[in-house]
């Protein structure tokens, strides 16, 4: 993103743009509301980062260089979006000043026909000039009106996509607000330890808050969790309110170009390696049942397995078996 539009750059130190590490941003639209970005990396060893930040996301941002045009890595992201059922978000072209950008914008176009993310409203920017930056708040202000808006529920659950520790705090976990609320003093259930664990401090867009709700990007301070005992796939859960599995019904809506034998579900920002046979059975075509196992149930997923340098990405409908 341009940093004239958030006035933050995501990435502050060069290690994390080193390790692919998830940045965040956010702006304030001229309606005063607050849009929150989740930046995930491009490139290819960093799928697993990328699919961790997208798999809580409503809406993306889809942007593409004007002087880059289409890639592989956008083919991937679309790809991303399409398994975890992302539908909804806009077409940003960066970097006009240095490319054509309505040309860009067009091959994009072209490329999404046929894909959920068909129909996206596009814009043309440039950040040394600053054109197509009031249009692009424009955008976002239609896309922030269409967005439902989640439904009230006691279920809250956080995926963690980060984990790191501040002196005189302990542990603190990131992640996308998808569900619920978390209110500081709650307790909540680490899921992989079966631990409830106390909310000492909560902050979102970097300010301390008593609550937040969904939708909402959030940083959790827990009392009393070590900091080798929790990492990224990890859910913070609303204790009670949840049920666990090691084995779900999916059905592969699509499934592109992969012989590997090894399968990785993404679910949330959770990577977990299935050891079964769904993958020999699910590819001989799409639209396929397969019976998987893991260690989460129920929702909307992505598979991953790899065919050469790529990855290959599939989407699959899935329930908890009982």
């Amino acid at each position: 993103m341009p940093p004239p539009f958030t006035r933050r750059e995501p990435d502050r130190w060069a290690e994390e743009r080193r390790r692919g590490d998830l940045g965040c941003a956010w702006t304030t639209l001229p309606t005063g509301e607050t849009v929150t970005f989740v930046d995930v990396p491009g490139h290819q060893k960093f799928v697993p980062n990328m699919l961790a930040g997208v798999g809580p996301v409503p809406a993306a941002l889809l942007v593409i260089a004007a002087d880059e045009a289409w890639s592989r890595q956008t083919q991937e992201h679309v790809e991303a979006l399409c398994a975890f059922g992302v539908r909804d978000g806009v077409l940003v072209i960066t970097r006009a000043d240095l490319g054509d950008g309505d040309l860009a914008a067009e091959e994009a176009r072209d490329r999404l026909a046929g894909t959920p993310s068909a129909g996206l409203e596009a814009v043309v920017t440039s950040a040394p000039t600053g054109a197509g930056l009031p249009e692009l708040r424009g955008a976002l202000g239609r896309l922030a009106a269409r967005l439902p808006t989640p439904a009230a529920t006691p279920r809250t659950r956080l995926w963690v996509d980060r984990v790191f520790t501040v002196r005189g705090a302990g542990t603190v976990v990131t992640g996308t607000l998808g569900r619920g609320s978390i209110a500081r003093d709650d307790e909540l259930l680490l899921w992989s330890r079966a631990e409830p664990l106390r909310v000492r401090q909560l902050q979102s867009l970097g300010r301390s808050v008593d609550r937040a709700d969904a939708v909402a990007r959030v940083a959790v301070n827990l009392r009393g969790l070590p900091r080798d005992a929790v990492r990224r796939g990890d859910a913070l859960v609303t204790p009670g309110w949840w049920a666990g599995t090691t084995e779900f019904d999916a059905r592969l809506d699509r499934l592109a170009d992969c012989r590997s034998s090894q399968v990785i579900l993404h679910v949330g920002s959770a990577a977990v390696p299935s050891a079964h046979d769904a993958w020999a059975r699910g590819r001989r075509g799409s639209g396929r049942s397969v019976r998987c196992r893991s260690t989460w149930g129920s929702g909307r997923c992505s598979i991953r397995g790899s065919s050469g340098s790529s990855p290959a990405l599939s989407s699959s409908t899935w329930k908890r078996r009982r």
